[in-house]
């Protein structure tokens, strides 16, 4: 099952897929490292942020290599796509690879020249790739996609909540961090270290990015088992994905976090 499904991505974009199993490997291999090196940034690993953005980079990497493949009459600004995505994405785990090596900061750095340079670069790449997703978006608003019906509907609805995910990215530059109320590095649930203190913009930015996922297996899934009105199953959930994404951003801006450390649940998990 799972080497078919890997023989079958690199069959529909093998530049997509094979760097986004790259990336799965290497979040593989870090796992030793954060576990071994005794060194930390902010409290934690200094490996734990590039083993996150490994994962979540491998995930949007073998998304975008299924989807890509339905817009068959668009194949030359499909490779272009594809191609700026794959070396957005590759020059951005560099560069955080390269900032926990050095045990330092790889996001919100500006200690040094040199640092503040690299998150200005990691910047710029993220807004390129987000372009390149819009890219993708309006191909598929179009009649070049070779799929339709509730999972077409998935697509294009996943894709711009995707991407209003993204620009979430660059409210946490502008204010230079992405806590709210609080210091970046306070106690945090494990792995993904959301503040339990103070709010978190990254709760917004995780749900809203997995709308990718989420919305066109769902509208597969419809499609498959024939449900009735499909496409409006598909909008109403997309709907309910936008207004969670949503009242999770606003509920960051207001200084809450997702769970609080004084919560009876949250004491069990709190790093």
């Amino acid at each position: 099952m799972i080497g078919s499904l890997v023989r079958e991505s690199l069959r529909r974009n093998r530049l997509l897929a094979g760097l986004g199993f790259a990336h799965l490997a290497l979040f593989v291999v870090l796992i030793p490292a954060a576990l071994l090196d005794p060194m930390e940034i902010l409290g934690i690993s200094r490996w734990i942020k590039p083993m996150k953005f490994a994962i979540s980079i491998a995930i949007f990497l073998v998304t975008m290599a299924w989807l890509l493949s339905y817009l068959e009459r668009s194949r030359r600004v499909v490779a272009w796509v594809s191609g700026t995505i794959a070396v957005a994405m590759a020059g951005e785990m560099a560069l955080i690879l390269m900032q926990a090596a050095r045990g330092v900061r790889s996001h919100f750095n500006n200690d040094s020249v040199f640092d503040g340079t690299v998150f200005t670069v990691m910047g710029a790449l993220i807004l390129i790739n987000t372009v390149a997703a819009g890219i993708a978006w309006l191909l598929f608003l179009g009649r070049s996609a070779s799929i339709d019906g509730a999972q077409l509907s998935g697509v294009r609805l996943g894709l711009v909540i995707f991407v209003f995910a993204s620009l979430i990215g660059g409210l946490m530059v502008r204010q230079g961090s992405h806590g709210v109320g609080v210091h970046d590095g306070q106690p945090g649930l494990p792995f993904v270290n959301w503040s339990t203190n103070g709010g978190d913009l990254r709760v917004a930015h995780f749900f809203g990015m997995h709308a990718l996922q989420a919305l066109p297996i769902f509208g597969w899934f419809l499609d498959r088992k024939r449900i009735a009105r499909g496409r409006l199953l598909i909008q109403l959930t997309a709907a309910a994905f936008a207004l969670l994404t949503t009242l999770l951003l606003f509920q960051a801006l207001a200084g809450t976090p997702l769970l609080r450390a004084s919560g009876p649940m949250t004491l069990l998990f709190i790093r």
